[in-house]
């Protein structure tokens, strides 16, 4: 047997393993983030209402309970996760746009 055809059949089986396990990972984390989309709209409607200000105002003044978890009153924290959401979708709708136009084919 030729020896390259049997390193190109290796080859793209290592792409095929490769690509099966990130399509299985993606499916996955695309359901998770759908998942988690109304949670994401709750979060930016708090983070732009008044009841966030209100809200770290009081932490501020030290009337929240010590022990309460308050990782979603760290102004960086829920802005960072908000920022990255739309860079996400724009990466998404970047992607879609190239399948769109053909960009991505197998045929």
């Amino acid at each position: 047997m030729e020896t390259t055809r049997i390193e190109r059949i290796e080859r793209m089986e290592r792409h095929l393993d490769e690509a099966s396990a990130s399509l299985r990972e993606m499916t996955a984390a695309l359901n998770r983030y759908a998942a988690a989309r109304d949670g994401i709209r709750a979060l930016a409607g708090y983070y732009d209402s008044g009841a966030w200000r209100e809200d770290y105002e009081a932490d501020e003044a030290g009337k929240l309970p010590q022990d309460l978890k308050r990782g979603v009153l760290s102004q960086d924290a829920l802005y960072d996760l908000l920022a990255d959401d739309l860079a996400l979708l724009g990466h998404m709708a970047e992607l879609l746009e190239i399948w769109k136009k053909g960009g991505v084919t197998w045929s």
